[in-house]
C-alpha cells in the first residue's frame, strides 16, 4: 500500500497548533464520498485506537484510522497559505 504523505509545512502548522490545543496527536479521517467526493476531518486527539495507523514525520504524530487509510493511500496532506485564507489541503488521486 502506497502511503500517507505529510509535507513540512503542513507538520510545522501542526505543531504550532498542537500547543494550543495540549493534545500529541492530529488525527486524519475521512467521511464517506457522495457526490460532493471524500470529506476530511481533521481533530487532535490525546489517544490512540486500536485500528490507528501512526505516522511519525517532521517531528509530529498524525493518526490514521485503518478504513480512512485505504482512501487516503497516495494522498498528501499539504498546508497552503494563499491571499485568501489558509488551509490544510489533502491531495488525493484517489478523489
Amino acid at each position: 500500500m502506497t502511503e500517507f504523505t505529510i509535507t513540512k509545512a503542513a507538520a510545522e502548522r501542526i505543531a504550532v497548533l498542537q500547543t494550543s490545543e495540549n493534545a500529541p496527536y492530529f488525527r486524519v479521517s475521512v467521511d464517506g464520498g457522495g457526490c460532493s467526493g471524500f470529506q476530511y476531518k481533521f481533530d487532535f486527539d490525546n489517544q490512540t485506537s486500536d485500528d490507528d495507523l501512526t505516522i511519525e514525520t517532521h517531528g509530529i504524530t498524525v493518526l490514521v484510522d485503518d478504513m480512512s487509510m485505504g482512501f487516503l493511500a497516495g494522498a498528501e496532506l499539504d498546508y497552503v497559505q494563499e491571499l485568501l485564507g489558509s488551509y490544510f489541503k489533502v491531495e488525493n488521486p484517489n478523489a
